[in-house]
């Protein structure tokens, strides 16, 4: 429920900012050359369409999320958000592919309050929450 839920928040906040949004699900995303594969939670391309995707998103219910890193840097996918504890985290790729490092804001979507999208990530009200955040996001 939880990455569905996130996956609509964000659907509809691209939708009313006319942000290109290309959605990649939760589909295993696998780069021989570098012998690695990955199936996140959801994914996107923002902007257009890739063999992989620019944002994976990972709902963290145990430990070991931060693990994935290392598998999507070899697929090269610039961000990687983390939903746990109720919070939403942002790893961003840094330029030279090297590494992973902790943002505080997503570079794909800037304009995107994470603290404020993480406020309506309650699946057990979804349809009044989704409606509630495209309120606030049209202003």
């Amino acid at each position: 429920m939880l990455k569905k839920m996130i996956a609509r928040l964000i659907e509809m906040y691209a939708l009313e900012k006319d942000i290109d949004l290309f959605s990649c699900g939760s589909a295993t995303y696998r780069n021989a050359a570098v012998g690695r594969g990955l199936e996140p939670d959801e994914s996107y391309c923002v902007g257009t369409r890739n063999e992989f995707p620019d944002l994976a998103i990972e709902v963290i219910l145990t430990s070991g999320g931060l693990d994935k890193l290392e598998v999507y840097k070899g697929l090269g996918v610039s961000e990687v958000w983390f939903w746990q504890e109720g919070k939403l985290s942002v790893q961003k790729l840094q330029a030279d592919g090297s590494a992973y490092a902790p943002v505080l804001r997503s570079t794909l979507l800037p304009d995107l309050e994470l603290e404020l999208l993480a406020r309506y990530i309650r699946p057990e009200d979804e349809p009044q929450a989704v409606k509630a955040f495209r309120k606030i996001i049209r202003g």
